[in-house]
């Protein structure tokens, strides 16, 4: 992005779209909205002017030669007019291109009820979009039991066998989540692209430990004599940071509604092929919205199924294209009833931390990025691939692992050789999913 950054949330005019950088919070805004999300809401307005009145020999207004999306006057004024009507005040407002959406994050006054204030917005034909300024996880795991040896992840998912057709050359991967440790020896030359729409701290970026553990294991890279091989070390980064590391030695980390929507529509600007979504949270209109428009552009979206199976649809990820991705080992169907979940190994993963080191991870995020890895694999062979054909690829050679706890996994060999229809993989293949169940489960 090209633009200078903007150095604090709370400005009157603010740029967003290919070319200009959206705005970023300030730290101590940036942490009412994280610690406080009850007292905003979202709010977007079409971002069109009224069309002009005509006469004889006249032509529409010219856009020739303007490089940057911004508010439209009309827009602003609606925007406004629902902050007075309604005793709003803007903290920041963003236009976002994809949508052709004038948006906003606003404070309720003091004594408003956050419901009764959507209620009355969602009535109100000035507004296209009105939801509660929603809170995002990451999707970790913490255990106390010390480590018993390396993970077999890489082993079990047949990667390094699958190398020999594709290590995900020329797939572009969006990973939105905090920051990474863009220095790390590991990982150098894999981050071709930043975003920081969290706060202006640098040094904070490279120390955020749960983006660094999700692009080490999608890219780090190969024969470089250190550490780790990702699953697609061919395969280049757009780091997006929309969520905040909640303590220095913890993955746990925080990401909202206006922080998500900043990074996905930086996402599609950057004309990226995958975006991982390792976190989880509440249903929100505006995050479908913008992942809609992302498979719309051919997008594959690859997300963390929700933790608990009573999250069902009402899931920010639940959309009729994602890809949903489980833990093998821990979790079963808890994915949306649009499609079963994806496994893949997420128990005991060795991957990257902050400041060139190495460790441990487990969860479902760890899970997501594995997957997100394979489907670089195959993109990398076939750019063509739809958000169905990855599914059914992936699925119908996915096999249940014999070592104990290990549950079900992907196999990337396995999907790359029936991707190119010849081939063959190492005997821990044991079985393939029968293509039956891919029919009763259906595809998106």
């Amino acid at each position: 992005m090209n633009c200078r950054p903007l150095a604090v949330l709370l400005s009157a005019g603010l740029c967003a779209c290919a070319g200009m950088r959206p705005p970023v919070a300030a730290p101590v805004a940036a942490q009412r909205l994280s610690d406080e999300p009850e007292r905003y809401i979202v709010a977007g307005v079409d971002n069109e002017e009224p069309a002009p009145a005509g006469h004889a020999g006249s032509s529409p207004k010219a856009y020739d030669g303007l490089t940057l999306y911004g508010p439209t006057s009309h827009a602003a004024q609606v925007l406004k007019g629902v902050e007075r009507d309604y005793g709003l005040r803007e903290v920041s407002a963003w236009p976002i291109a994809p949508l052709h959406m004038h948006c906003a994050v606003l404070e309720l006054s003091a004594n408003a009820d956050r419901a009764s204030v959507l209620a009355s917005l969602t009535q109100d034909r000035r507004v296209r979009i009105a939801q509660p300024l929603q809170t995002f996880a990451t999707q970790t795991a913490v255990y106390d039991d010390p480590y018993v040896g390396l993970q077999r992840g890489f082993q079990q998912m047949e990667v390094a066998e699958a190398h020999a057709w594709s290590r995900g050359e020329g797939v572009r991967i969006a990973i939105i989540d905090t920051g990474v440790d863009t220095e790390h020896p590991d990982l150098r030359g894999a981050v071709v692209q930043i975003g920081n729409f969290v706060d202006s701290d640098a040094e904070q970026f490279r120390r955020d430990r749960h983006g660094t553990e999700l692009a080490g294991i999608i890219a780090a890279v190969a024969n470089n004599h250190e550490g780790i091989v990702g699953v697609a070390p061919g395969a280049r980064l757009a780091v997006f940071k929309a969520c905040w590391q909640l303590h220095d030695d913890a993955d746990a980390a925080r990401c909202n509604s206006f922080t998500l929507a900043q990074a996905l529509t930086a996402a599609l600007d950057a004309h990226v092929h995958i975006v991982n979504l390792s976190l989880s949270g509440p249903a929100d209109p505006l995050l479908r919205d913008l992942i809609r428009e992302g498979l719309r552009r051919g997008i594959l979206f690859i997300g963390a199924a929700p933790a608990q199976p009573s999250q069902g649809d009402d899931h920010f990820l639940a959309v009729d294209g994602v890809i949903e991705v489980a833990n093998g080992g821990t979790d079963t169907d808890s994915g949306t009833s649009l499609r079963a979940p994806l496994h893949a190994p997420g128990q005991e993963i060795l991957t990257l931390l902050p400041g060139g080191r190495y460790d441990f991870a487990s969860g479902t995020s760890l899970s997501t990025a594995q997957v997100t890895g394979t489907v670089a694999l195959l993109l990398g062979r076939n750019d063509h691939l739809t958000s169905a054909a990855v599914y059914r690829l992936l699925h119908d050679t996915t096999v249940h692992l014999d070592e104990p706890g290990a549950g079900d996994s992907i196999n990337a060999c396995a999907a790359i050789t029936m991707l190119l229809g010849s081939g063959e993989c190492a005997a821990v293949v044991r079985s393939a999913r029968a293509s039956s169940r891919h029919s009763s489960d259906g595809s998106r």
